[in-house]
């Protein structure tokens, strides 16, 4: 978000914002994340990506100022589009911060750092998984890390995800589905950070 970018802003214009360019994106982006989750997994990761997005975009015009609850009615909408496990992964990080934004317009944000932890861990919690096994918590792991650091957030976050699939795509993934693969997973992307860093790069776009 615009947040990023180390000023304070209307969260509900930002939020906007970033839900275009997110959606965009995983229209784009359709056909290689199917593409990539077909590799180690259902490869329905498109399907699920723009599908919750469109959701997300039907009720854009009706979101409320209060960013929490804006957070909230889009982890709803995601929710009911998908039934998939990266989808109520992806929902449950929005409901995470959407219950530390509650009432607030705007975000500080030196705490974007602190609500991107928090979505990790209690997606790590809902999906019983461990840092480490290639997957999106790794992604978002490097993403709080590097924000920590404050300075040009924009410029930290688009490092951070590409960061995350450079130090993971030659480890084979040891969680999820993809751990079926054992070794054939090496060399391979991981299609859940992959959809997080097109995500990423999106919302900090200028």
């Amino acid at each position: 978000l615009r947040v990023l970018e180390g000023r304070m802003t209307s969260t509900k214009a930002a939020l906007l914002g970033a839900i275009d360019r997110i959606a965009a994106a995983m229209e784009r982006e359709f056909d290689a994340l199917n593409s990539a989750d077909g590799a180690l997994g259902d490869g329905d990761l498109g399907v699920t990506m723009t599908r919750g997005m469109r959701a997300i975009m039907a009720q854009r015009d009706a979101l409320p100022d209060d960013i929490g609850m804006g957070q909230l009615q889009c982890a709803q909408a995601f929710t009911k589009s998908s039934g998939s496990s990266y989808g109520t992964l992806m929902a449950t990080g929005l409901m995470s911060a959407a219950k530390t934004l509650k009432g607030q317009t705007e975000i500080d944000p030196i705490a974007i750092s602190d609500l991107i932890a928090g979505a990790r861990d209690k997606m790590q919690e809902r999906g019983k998984a461990e840092l480490g096994g290639k997957t999106v918590l790794d992604s978002l792991d490097y993403l709080a890390r590097a924000l920590a650091d404050g300075g040009d957030r924009s410029a930290a976050a688009s490092d951070a995800v590409d960061r995350a699939l450079d130090d993971f795509r030659d480890k084979p993934a040891t969680v999820g589905r993809a751990r079926i693969f054992g070794d054939k997973s090496i060399g391979l992307d991981d299609p859940g950070m992959l959809a997080m860093r097109a995500v990423v790069k999106a919302a900090v776009a200028q």
